[in-house]
């Protein structure tokens, strides 16, 4: 059964850093892309950043640009979200998911490109 359990949310305060896992199963992800999203209280569900099977990284142009990245253990079936300079902007459920439309071979930060999502992990951001 695919699973995608995310981890490593905590309180930070601004400025700090923060890295969360996703933990997958029953897939290899040398075959499939795995994307990172948030959802920030009444608004709509984001994409973060995404990795393909062949490592191939892309993070969001928006304000997580140059702040956050992406990264996996192909060994130990992880998708790591490194989060750098937190601002309570940031603050949010974080999920990951599985990319099922479209090519493995290519990223894309957009919810309904994927399922198997996981339960997430919160992250707040505040002094």
């Amino acid at each position: 059964q695919v699973q995608l359990v995310e981890s490593g949310g905590a309180l930070v305060q601004p400025g700090g850093s923060l890295r969360v896992s996703c933990t997958t199963s029953a897939f290899s992800l040398e075959h499939f892309a795995v994307g990172w999203f948030r959802q920030a209280p009444r608004k709509a569900r984001e994409g973060v950043a995404c990795i393909t099977r062949s490592d191939a990284i892309t993070v969001s142009s928006n304000s997580v640009e140059g702040r956050f990245t992406i990264s996996r253990d192909t060994q130990n079936n992880v998708v790591y979200l490194q989060l750098n300079d937190l601002n309570p902007e940031d603050t949010a459920i974080y999920f990951c998911a599985r990319k099922e439309r479209g090519s493995a071979s290519t990223c894309s930060l957009e919810p309904d490109d994927y399922a198997n999502w996981g339960q997430g992990t919160q992250v707040t951001v505040s002094s």
